[in-house]
């Protein structure tokens, strides 16, 4: 296995522009590179290069990544073979790092969890259409919320069956290991007794960056009050929920191509957008914005915009994650919507073009949007004013560009 410090190593050294140049011909446009498409027939170029970014895009069919994924699809390398390829041309020594039994049993262990997962969300996906009870129930809350079958199969939206193991019984046919079942966290082991954690609920598969199936989320549908109204996944070897987004493998080539994210709430804010036409959409799926999910985006683009429903306390309770945006060197717009309105219900009843135009039209720089929602609050109390200028002071000072803090501080 490569070392991980090899494999950092080989991305640094790997540049975008001269791996594809020796399968492309490419001419300089501008900052970037542009060259017929090697994956489809053009005749005219459609296909870029950006060396600042490290990735490739073709505009015509889809295709884009960084150097490894490049030689991953052209040259039909696997993952170690591409990193060689670039070793080799880079001149850097392989340093391979020999696997302990605990490493293989950890690796084969998450592999394990990896295909009951899958075959959760397939058995959840299928009981959509092919189960009576999901039909009358997931399928017709999914249809009344405005989700369109497409939209629901790209999702992979599901349905647990309400009963008590109807899940586990069926996978425990099929020859899962009622272990890993439970390490998921799909199914609930309490003595001789096993239960499923997500029955009766609406399912949203969360997925990796590769499409791979991390956990779940599970909406219920019953009106008991006792009943929580989202259930996840617990934490294991394969789900950390803190560096996780939601909808992150449907959007990482949307957020390349418009150079921004935008970032959202909830499954159902995302599943909207999408179907607004607006896909570089992900969500914190409900909670606290982490280092780790900022770190995920910043790969993809340097711009983030948060659209928020019209709830000013809510806002301010985000101030916080919004701030570690910023100490990553990254910029952040707010688009707040009328009151009332969150991104899920503002896209499932304004048309696309509106949608688009209302984002564009209401997107507002962070530090000057705290700045006046912070000035109504202070008034004309001097103390509460005093208060402002720290706080805003204080945002301006984890900007890492000395540059960009020297022209706030002006502003």
């Amino acid at each position: 296995m490569i070392s991980k410090e090899t494999i950092q190593e080989i991305f640094e050294a790997a540049q975008i522009d001269e791996v594809v140049g020796e399968f492309v011909s490419l001419k300089k446009r501008g900052v970037n590179l542009l060259g017929l498409c090697p994956f489809h027939n053009e005749k005219t170029p459609s296909f870029t290069v950006s060396p600042k970014k490290g990735i490739y895009k073709c505009f015509g069919c889809g295709k884009g990544g960084n150097s490894v994924q490049f030689l991953m699809d052209h040259e039909q390398f696997t993952y170690p073979e591409a990193l060689k390829y670039l070793a080799k041309k880079y001149n850097i020594e392989i340093e391979e790092k020999e696997q302990t039994p605990e490493e293989i049993k950890l690796l084969n262990e998450k592999e394990s969890l990896f295909h009951v997962t899958d075959f959760a969300a397939k058995y959840f996906a299928s009981n959509i259409f092919d189960s009576e009870q999901g039909r009358a129930i997931g399928l017709s809350y999914f249809k009344e919320r405005g989700f369109r079958e497409d939209t629901i199969k790209k999702f992979q939206l599901g349905y647990a069956i309400d009963a008590w193991d109807n899940f586990t019984a069926h996978a425990i046919k099929m020859g899962y290991n009622i272990d890993y079942l439970e390490k998921t966290g799909l199914t609930i082991v309490k003595g001789k007794k096993t239960y499923d954690r997500f029955r009766g609920r609406v399912i949203f598969p969360i997925q990796n960056l590769s499409g791979r199936v991390l956990g779940f989320g599970g909406r219920t549908l019953s009106s008991d009050p006792k009943s929580p109204k989202y259930v996840n996944s617990p934490e294991s070897d394969i789900y950390h929920k803190s560096k996780v987004l939601y909808g992150i493998n449907l959007a990482k080539n949307s957020i390349i191509t418009n150079d921004n994210c935008f970032l959202v709430e909830g499954y159902t804010d995302v599943i909207s957008m999408h179907m607004a036409g607006v896909e570089n959409v992900v969500s914190s799926s409900g909670t606290s914005l982490t280092t780790d999910q900022i770190r995920l985006i910043s790969r993809y683009t340097k711009n983030i915009t948060i659209l928020y429903d019209g709830d000013e306390a809510g806002i301010k309770a985000s101030f916080r994650g919004i701030d570690m945006i910023l100490e990553q060197g990254m910029d952040v717009k707010i688009v707040l919507f009328p009151e009332g309105e969150d991104p899920d219900s503002f896209a499932r009843s304004h048309r696309s073009s509106e949608v688009h135009d209302f984002i564009k039209d209401k997107a507002h720089n962070f530090i000057f949007f705290k700045t006046n929602l912070l000035i109504k609050d202070a008034e004309h109390d001097p103390v509460k004013k005093a208060g402002l200028i720290k706080e805003i002071v204080g945002t301006i000072a984890l900007i890492p560009d000395q540059i960009i803090r020297s022209v706030y501080v002006k502003e």
